[in-house]
């Protein structure tokens, strides 16, 4: 069977590959049961929001390749146009979810300054103190219906509201080799497209065509709930606050063939 660029590159080539798969098909669609809100984005949709991250951080800030970038989110649709966006632009990240206070997860070198960070507004009171030093800071507030922040707190940028400024039919062209590091710790773009290719193969069993339902709660790595899937050319119901009295349902509704 032929392989899709998807299995033969490394990331972004895998969000590129989905892409070119089938820009209008739902790829990713996002539910938060607290708030009742769902969204979903075609591959078409969220290249747009990855187009307008990659010209936020190339145009607005300056940065490209040998940047860092500190990712403080829960996994959410716009969490995955931060994450895809930042690497198209050539910026290596940095991983951090909803855990407490805190970067160990980070990996070598997060004592030095980084170039941009995100943050989830409701956790950065906890991460006031360790939030890395950043001359660009952007915060997420995670409302439904992608509603900007009212007024950001003292030192931060709405991403909403600057990232909807940039073109989102401007893609950047950015010249990323399979061996620069697409995180800080070193760990290259081709070193995470075999990382999310053996996951869905070796550990989720995922196939082209899957329609995946993701527990966020419990799977927050990106890894896990974006690249994985993507890396087996699947789709994503990607559920934050999910009853597990809920999952059935949700399964028939959304036409789901595999349960994280």
């Amino acid at each position: 069977m032929r392989q899709s660029s998807a299995r033969a590159g490394g990331v972004p080539a895998l969000f590129a590959s989905a892409l070119a798969t089938d820009p209008v098909r739902p790829l990713l669609t996002y539910y938060d049961d607290a708030t009742g809100e769902r969204t979903e984005l075609t591959a078409e949709a969220l290249a747009g929001w990855v187009a307008r991250t990659a010209n936020l951080l190339v145009h607005g800030c300056g940065l490209g390749i040998g940047a860092r970038a500190a990712v403080l989110l829960p996994p959410h649709w716009q969490t995955a146009a931060v994450l895809l966006g930042t690497w198209s632009a050539g910026v290596s990240v940095s991983f951090h979810g909803t855990a407490t206070a805190g970067l160990p997860r980070l990996g070598p070198g997060v004592e030095e300054p980084f170039d941009v960070t995100y943050a989830a507004l409701g956790r950065i009171d906890d991460w006031l103190d360790h939030v890395p030093e950043a001359a660009h800071r952007f915060v997420l507030g995670f409302a439904p219906d992608a509603a900007p922040l009212g007024e950001p707190p003292a030192g931060y940028r709405d991403y909403l509201t600057e990232v909807r400024r940039h073109d989102p039919n401007l893609r950047p062209y950015v010249p990323l080799r399979p061996d620069d590091p697409a995180s800080v710790d070193g760990t290259s773009y081709a070193d995470w497209g075999r990382l999310a290719r053996g996951m869905a193969d070796e550990v989720f069993g995922l196939h082209p065509g899957d329609r995946v339902l993701v527990d966020a709660a419990a799977h927050e790595h990106p890894v896990k709930w974006l690249l994985a899937p993507l890396a087996a050319g699947a789709t994503v119901v990607l559920c934050a606050n999910l009853d597990p009295a809920t999952v059935q349902r949700r399964s028939r509704a959304e036409r789901v063939t595999r349960v994280l």
